[in-house]
């Protein structure tokens, strides 16, 4: 790979540290103490704030604000940083926020996420790999998405919620509460659980059986008059060989907020 390459009209300051092939775009700016991994490319306009560390081939489209300071009423210029993998889109004026003291300092990215147009990503957020926010998402601090996730456009998660992995928000809806991996939320009149991600899961590549396995352990939970307590023991007793049910049980188990039902 080449040096890297930086328009004449960017701005790059003197502590940041630029990997093999990073391209900076004209009016762009890169400020102090900001990595980028082999081949980065960071748009005209785009704005790369630190301390920062960013893993090879990530893209900032023009406009976005990527480690920005938190927007807490108790930052004061602390040092406190974002942690991103490789792969990940920052596509037009999404913004990410990095970490404050109180929530131990780090905003931290997986791989291979993309952030659509407007996105943004709160300090402190712990956001896993493969996950998808579209157009206005919005995660206040402290949140955690886990692996496969996808949240619709213009969708609110309330600070400190968890999203299970696989798990699909559609458009609008408002989480105030944790969601179990593998659900699909639907807001219509109020936010309530709409199953298993079924489509979402196939394209993953579950089997028919794993499917229906946890389609089995949904019915328990939402379907019928079994409180979750009861749905709970009914799952370890009936799906407790499953590996996906045993990771559904310890994610509700451990939901300090109740869960989306």
């Amino acid at each position: 790979m080449t040096k890297p390459e930086i328009h004449p009209q960017a701005t790059v300051a003197e502590s940041a540290k630029l990997g093999k092939g990073v391209r900076v775009g004209a009016y762009a700016v890169v400020g102090e103490n900001v990595e980028l991994g082999e081949g980065c490319v960071v748009r005209a306009h785009a704005v790369v704030e630190g301390p920062s560390r960013f893993g090879k081939n990530s893209v900032f489209h023009a406009f976005c604000v990527i480690g920005g300071d938190p927007q807490d009423y108790t930052f004061r210029g602390q040092r406190v940083e974002l942690i991103a993998g490789e792969g990940n889109i920052f596509r037009e004026y999404v913004t990410v926020n990095r970490g404050t003291q109180k929530g131990g300092g780090k905003t931290c990215l997986g791989d291979d996420n993309l952030f659509l147009a407007y996105s943004h990503v709160g300090h402190d957020c712990q956001v896993g790999s493969h996950t998808l926010l579209v157009n206005g998402a919005t995660l206040a601090g402290h949140v955690t998405i886990e692996d496969y996730v996808t949240i619709g456009a213009f969708c609110p998660v309330h600070q400190f919620c968890r999203i299970g992995r696989y798990a699909y928000i559609g458009a609008s809806t408002v989480i105030t509460q944790d969601v179990p991996p593998f659900s699909k939320i639907v807001t219509e009149r109020e936010t309530r659980s709409f199953g298993i991600n079924t489509i979402g899961l196939e394209r993953k590549g579950f089997s028919p059986e794993r499917l229906q396995t946890l389609k089995r352990a949904y019915r328990l939970l939402i379907r019928s008059k079994l409180n979750t307590s009861q749905a709970l023991a009914e799952m370890k007793k009936t799906l407790g060989d499953s590996a996906d049910v045993q990771e559904l049980i310890q994610f509700i188990e451990t939901a300090e907020r109740g869960i989306v039902k």
